[in-house]
């Protein structure tokens, strides 16, 4: 029987090939496409998914409730994580981590090469978490401050073959660091917080404090926000029981108006990767779009197998009638009917593979990710069957019912056809199709529009032209130097210093108080050290005030945006006095507001103060005639401090581009899905306008005889898959409206939704579907009638 019917099968699909063709080759590519977003999908959920005691591990985050909002960061001070784990007995481990931003230099021998991706940790980060130390103590890793763990790719860079465990490594020509363990590669589902090359003790941050400011050190340091802290609690203990503990903690540690306002909540490891610090929605959203785009895809698919296969039911009533005649029940048609739909989606899953396998590098590329395509693994077994049970469901019952329904008398009598509800239902799912493709046209120009308005938005500040690069050792003692000689080379405008990169500030600060200060009014400022001419080189307009001359004196004059001063709440600020990190001084200027983070945040306020050992970076304003020569001078300068450092730089526009990366992305994965989403709506409304053509042939010689132009027979052909593109333009128009309407509102700001866009959009929708239709229209309109009337 299973021998009959794919016998019977592969007939069906020889006699008409070019049905056969476009129901397989659409299945197939919907189900590639629908396949890989899955897999994007499944990839994004299993971040951090590995460690087994992950239902234990949490992130502290700390709130504080300002003007009636509360604003919550992921970082902590480092004192927390050690008290918390001395005083509450529902804590396992406490767990903290920072990046070493600073390139680092490794020698071993004569092996010398610069390293870029260090983390600083406390020991029970290689027991908590699951990284793989092949080598090594897991839960007492580091035996002194200057034991270091490394990966296998950089044991064998500079060990080769040789067993690394106990040998040294020099650290920026200073410090001799001994290998203490060996960790396998940091797997790619890993946090990118977590993929470190390298690891040292995160006590040896302490050894950075100056006694005369903090007497205890990190560890009395309750004010710096810097890092991102883990704690792993026991069996059954409450979250947020802990959570309230760790803010008493903290409350009578450091009891003043600022953390009487704060509190700490947890974010379970689970949300790390896809939600923010204060447990709402982020890149979660991203995998919701992406799952339902993959059902979208699916589905558009699957109406194209309904739709070719009810179109071509006729052909294929004797068979029916015949079969029945001699014997077979409903139920035998059905299952043979169902099996042969199986068959065609097996072999459209067989190519939508191939293309899979063939497609990956290039789609990793676009993704910026390291997916594999096992056969072999499970949840891609999963992924696999569910999909292809749930396709075959949807799209082969119907068919199989309809074909199996046909009764013999009416077709032995000729008096049989398909239409009426048939045909109705095909027009739902044409409508069904296009609505679902219109409604991703609008989303994609409207998600390309917000891109390019926050990329191209007014900042309040120039980006151009600006290359940066770190200081490090000898350049601090000789800052002046360095900056007349940069001045000398003709293709620099202006050369300035800060503590780190504008586009993206990391640091933040609510030890403030100022004249007139009102009882409990506090507030989070950003805060960026610089000199007189960093102002100059970025453009930064002061509205009021004046800035820094790079002397002494700066170091009491603070520099304000005019949110900080309406936070503030004063009147007349320039020449008041202002505490910042209990240093006194005044309010020496105000400078109008910029956007100094992404467009998914407001502005916020920020303070400017002058402080040499704040800086970290370099920025030189170039003439952008040629960037290389300028790179060149500034390498030359930079290697007479750091000859075995290798010279890193970034431009400041780039910097700002990388802030929408994960949205550009996903904004070109987006437009390729729509478009596959669309060609495969005009794969079957190419076959139904294939087949109207067919059952139409006689009614068109009839009307060409009787002198209808190609016009006329092109227009009534034509009509009815116009009419319902329009039904889909009405129906996608405010589902589309509404979808983009909520993505927007993570964007602080952004665009309006004209009503352009949608007119584009159906106008698209609508001349890609007449050229799909005319083709066969024009194609039937100027065959010769006597061929089609020859029987007649």
């Amino acid at each position: 029987m299973l021998h009959n019917y794919i016998i019977t099968t592969f007939r069906n699909l020889s006699k008409n090939v070019v049905y056969s063709f476009l129901t397989i080759f659409g299945l197939a590519v919907g189900l590639t496409a629908g396949l890989m977003m899955l897999l994007w999908v499944q990839d994004e959920l299993s971040i951090d998914s590995f460690h087994k005691n992950t239902p234990d591990i949490y992130m502290i985050a700390a709130n504080f409730k300002i003007d009636g909002k509360t604003q919550t960061w992921g970082n902590s001070p480092a004192p927390i994580a050690s008290f918390g784990k001395r005083e509450i007995p529902e804590i396992s481990d406490a767990i903290r981590t920072t990046r070493i931003w600073n390139t680092t230099l490794f020698r071993f021998q004569e092996k010398i090469s610069t390293e870029h991706n260090g983390i600083y940790v406390d020991p029970g980060f290689f027991s908590v978490f699951d990284f793989p130390l092949i080598k090594g103590n897991a839960k007492s890793p580091f035996p002194n401050n200057r034991s270091i763990v490394i990966t296998e790719k950089i044991a064998e860079k500079y060990f080769g073959a040789d067993d690394p465990m106990g040998k040294i490594i020099q650290v920026n020509d200073k410090d001799n660091y001994v290998v203490s363990g060996i960790i396998g590669n940091i797997p790619a589902t890993a946090s990118q917080s977590f993929r470190g090359e390298w690891f040292m003790p995160f006590t040896v941050i302490d050894e950075r404090y100056d006694r005369k400011y903090e007497p205890n050190g990190m560890e009395g340091d309750w004010g710096n926000y810097n890092y991102v802290t883990w704690f792993f609690l026991k069996s059954g203990a409450s979250p947020d029981k802990v959570a309230q503990k760790l803010t008493k903690i903290h409350q009578k540690n450091q009891p003043n108006a600022f953390t009487s306002n704060m509190h700490y909540s947890f974010l379970p490891l689970s949300k790390f990767h896809l939600y923010n610090a204060d447990g709402t929605e982020a890149g979660i959203q991203s995998v919701r779009i992406f799952t339902i785009v993959a059902i979208v895809i699916l589905l558009i698919a699957c109406i194209n197998y309904i739709n070719l296969s009810t179109a071509r039911a006729t052909k294929r009533a004797k068979e029916v009638a015949v079969r029945k005649v001699i014997g077979a029940n409903t139920i035998q048609l059905f299952r043979q009917f169902l099996g042969e739909s199986a068959m065609i989606f097996v072999i459209a899953l067989f190519l939508a593979l191939v293309f899979i396998f063939l497609l990956m590098p290039v789609y990793n590329q676009i993704a910026d990710k390291q997916m594999t395509f096992n056969l072999l693994n499970p949840t891609i077994l999963l992924i696999l069957g569910v999909t292809f049970a749930a396709t075959l469901f949807v799209a082969g019952i119907y068919p199989s019912i309809l074909l199996s329904s046909f009764q013999p008398l009416q077709i032995m009598k000729g008096k049989f056809s398909v239409g009426g509800n048939n045909a109705a239902f095909r027009k739902i799912l044409v409508t069904i199709q296009f609505t679902l493709s219109i409604t991703m046209i609008i989303g994609t120009i409207i998600v390309g529009r917000q891109l390019s308005y926050i990329q191209n938005k007014e900042l309040g500040y120039n980006k151009d032209n600006i290359l940066q690069f770190s200081l490090r050792g000898e350049m601090y003692k000789h800052l002046d130097a360095i900056k007349a000689q940069l001045n000398k080379e003709p293709e620099i405008k202006k050369v300035g210093f800060a503590s780190q990169n504008i586009v993206s500030l990391g640091s933040s600060s609510g030890d403030t108080d100022w004249e007139g200060k009102e009882p409990k009014r506090e507030f989070i400022i950003n805060q960026i050290s610089g000199d007189k001419d960093l102002f100059d080189l970025l453009g930064l307009k002061l509205v009021a005030g004046e800035g820094f001359f790079n002397t002494s004196a700066d170091s009491g004059r603070y520099i304000l945006n005019e949110t900080a001063i309406k936070r503030m709440g004063i009147k007349d600020p320039i020449g008041k006095r202002f505490s910042f990190h209990d240093r006194k001084g005044i309010i020496a200027g105000i400078v109008k507001d910029f956007h100094f983070a992404s467009m998914h945040q407001k502005i916020e306020p920020i303070i400017f103060f002058y402080n040499p050992n704040w800086w970290q970076i370099g920025c030189v304003k170039t003439t952008s005639q040629d960037a290389s020569k300028t790179i060149a001078a500034v390498e030359k300068i930079w290697k007479q401090y750091n000859p075995n450092f290798e010279f890193k730089y970034t431009f400041m526009d780039e910097e700002f581009d990388r802030l929408y990366k994960t949205e550009q992305r996903i904004s070109t994965l987006f437009n390729i899905f729509a478009g596959i989403a669309i060609f495969i709506s005009c794969l079957g409304l190419f076959g139904l306008a294939t087949y109207t053509a067919e059952t139409k042939i006689k009614e068109i010689g009839i009307r060409k005889v009787l002198g209808a132009s190609v016009t006329h027979i092109v227009a009534m052909l034509s009509k009815d898959f116009v009419q319902l593109v329009v039904l889909a333009f009405v129906i996608a128009s405010p589902l589309a409206w509404y979808i983009m309407n909520q993505w927007l509102q993570d964007f602080a700001y952004r665009i309006e939704i004209h009503w352009w866009v949608f007119v584009v959009s159906g106008v698209l929708a609508l001349v890609i579907a007449l050229i799909t239709v005319s083709f066969q229209a024009i194609k039937a309109a100027l065959a010769n009638p006597v061929k089609s009337l020859r029987s007649e």
